[in-house]
């Protein structure tokens, strides 16, 4: 699982407190629309009763002129007027109705409506008015006359003003033959009264009150948004109109609450509708704000957790990331002190403390140097006794044998051998010199065993090679003491040197008894043990000068040989050579007997 680095856990922690914040104030803010939409649909729904109870008691103040001229004494005396037989008015009933227009005007001024009374007289054929008096047409009349309230549009024009109208009958059984009523009565009023109402109802508020009937029309207010109105109440149409509602319907223009309240004396519905959006525009504006304040909270919150990341942990993980590359070893780490905060004083003090540690490296690597030199002179130095046990054994064998001639070689040998080792206070000698020793060795070998023959490839450009001395001879000698010896009949060495890239290669093969693989294996293994008593000399000796000269990668391999004997292979890498002498050559260095 990745580490979280201190950047993310802190935006996480301070994401994982401001969502809790964020999502109750959500829940709040939800419960709270939805209690004010409640609310403010019952104070709506009040209001619409309150209103359409104003409406309804004009109405029906209008509505009881009728009964009270009815009983009134002029009246009376009216609808007991018997015709003249003239087509003018007597001066006795002349004057009975101007007392009567008089009444008339009286009534209609008793309330701040604009309405009409008209009273017809039957016997007389004539419709008295609050300032006139003339005849009347009995078939449209007739026509007109129905019981309730009637409605019909003033104008011609949709949407035109309407006129209310209510006629009265004594006797009532008359209704459906005027000209046998003693008296009719007909009161008007018109629909810019309501108009009016409703501007006023309209001016203390953001509502939009109207009027609608269905199958006549509707009665707005004198600002209305009469295209939205007119999709309002499309839109309550396609359901079930109540007596009293409360909805909130998705039109075109929005969302809006709407309530309805069902006027019993006319019949008409009153719609009043609000913009939802002008309801729960401040919730919305405080929404955004309590939003903008939590993403301006988180944003800071992030900046915060940057700084403490850039200030905090990047430094920190700077000097763990130096800590573990001095812990590697690499002393050439160094962390750049920024600013002049805690973590800077802390670099200068790291710094100082990693230069004094390479300091003493220093020392400590030179002295490891003059330890190994002079561990290179100590194993050069077990090398030579070992050669010298061997040829001295050689020369008293051949003595006994008398056989001086070979007595002789060996003695001219030794003299080759013993001026190579006598200057070997040098650290290098070059790979020439090295096989031409080799090759003495071995032409010594071959006169004392008689069965021994052997080859040494050396390419031209890795003659001047520089190996260090008595590098091959204990490969050489390991060969012939315990390959060739303990094996009966003719054996032979073949020993190659080469490069691969930058790296050499020598080779010492054998055809001798060999060993098996679990002999192999120990010698692998003390081949990189520390040298102690029971650990031959020869290879080891070998393996430790290559490694302590040219470093780890550097060393001795054994292995199997192509004709079962052993296999030794020398390699190290030298770059100071990397196949530089002009490419291979085919002129190598042949010696055998």
């Amino acid at each position: 699982m990745p580490r979280i680095n201190l950047f993310r856990k802190i935006v996480l922690i301070l994401a994982l407190l401001l969502l809790p914040i964020g999502a109750l104030y959500y829940w709040s803010n939800h419960r709270g629309t939805e209690v004010l939409r409640d609310e403010l649909n019952k104070s709506n729904t009040s209001k619409l009763e309150f209103f359409q109870s104003q409406v309804d008691a004009n109405i029906d103040s209008i509505t009881l002129w009728p009964n009270l001229l009815v009983h009134d004494p002029d009246i009376a005396e009216l609808r007991d007027t018997a015709p003249s037989g003239s087509p003018y008015l007597d001066l006795e009933a002349i004057t009975l109705v101007k007392r009567i227009q008089q009444k008339l005007s009286t009534q209609e001024s008793s309330i701040n409506w604009k309405s009409s009374l008209y009273i017809y007289s039957p016997r007389l054929n004539r419709v008295i008015t609050d300032s006139d008096a003339v005849s009347y047409d009995d078939a449209e009349l007739k026509a007109r006359m129905k019981q309730g309230w009637q409605v019909k549009p003033s104008g011609t024009e949709p949407g035109s003003s309407y006129v209310f109208s209510l006629f009265t009958v004594t006797p009532y059984n008359a209704f459906s033959r005027p000209d046998k009523a003693d008296l009719i009565i007909e009161v008007r009023f018109d629909s810019g009264n309501i108009a009016g109402m409703l501007d006023r109802f309209k001016s203390d508020s953001r509502r939009n009150p109207f009027y609608y009937k269905e199958g006549v029309g509707m009665i707005y207010n004198s600002t209305a948004d009469r295209k939205v109105a007119d999709e309002l109440v499309n839109t309550l149409k396609e359901g079930s109109l109540q007596e009293t509602s409360n909805q909130t319907l998705e039109l075109e223009g929005g969302t809006y609450l709407v309530n309805t309240k069902l006027s019993a004396a006319t019949g008409w519905y009153l719609i009043d509708y609000i913009p939802y959006g002008d309801v729960v525009g401040p919730i919305r504006e405080t929404n955004r704000l309590f939003y903008a304040a939590l993403g301006s909270l988180l944003i800071m919150g992030c900046v915060l957790a940057y700084m403490l990341y850039a200030q905090v942990q990047v430094p920190m993980k700077r000097l763990v990331q130096s800590f573990q590359r001095l812990k590697q070893e690499d002393y050439s780490v160094r962390l750049v002190p920024k600013g002049s905060s805690e973590f800077s004083f802390v670099f200068m003090r790291f710094n100082s403390m990693v230069e004094q540690i390479q300091e003493l490296f220093g020392k400590v690597y030179l002295e490891k140097i003059h330890v190994r030199e002079a561990r290179l002179k100590q194993l050069q130095s077990q090398i030579n006794p070992h050669f010298f046990y061997n040829c001295f054994s050689f020369i008293s064998s051949m003595a006994k044998l008398e056989n001086y001639k070979a007595i002789v070689a060996m003695s001219s040998n030794l003299s080759s051998y013993y001026r190579y080792t006598t200057r070997q206070e040098r650290d290098f000698a070059t790979l020439s010199e090295e096989l031409d020793f080799v090759t003495s060795y071995l032409e010594i070998q071959r006169m004392r065993l008689g069965r021994l023959r052997f080859e040494v490839e050396l390419p031209s450009w890795l003659r001047h090679l520089e190996v260090p001395p008595l590098l091959i001879q204990p490969l050489v000698e390991n060969a012939v003491l315990h390959g060739i010896e303990e094996k009966a009949g003719e054996g032979w060495i073949r020993l190659t040197a080469g490069e691969d890239g930058d790296r050499i290669a020598i080779v010492v093969e054998d055809s001798g008894k060999g060993m098996g693989e679990a002999a192999m294996r120990r010698l692998r293994e003390k081949l990189s043990a520390p040298l102690g008593e029971e650990t031959g000399c020869g290879l080891w000796n070998v393996n430790q000068r290559l490694q302590l000269r040219y470093g780890e990668d550097a060393g001795l391999t054994v292995s199997e040989g192509a004709s079962g004997g052993l296999r030794v292979e020398l390699s190290w890498s030298d770059g100071r050579f990397g196949g530089a002498g002009g490419g291979p050559s085919d002129d190598r260095d042949p010696a055998g007997g």
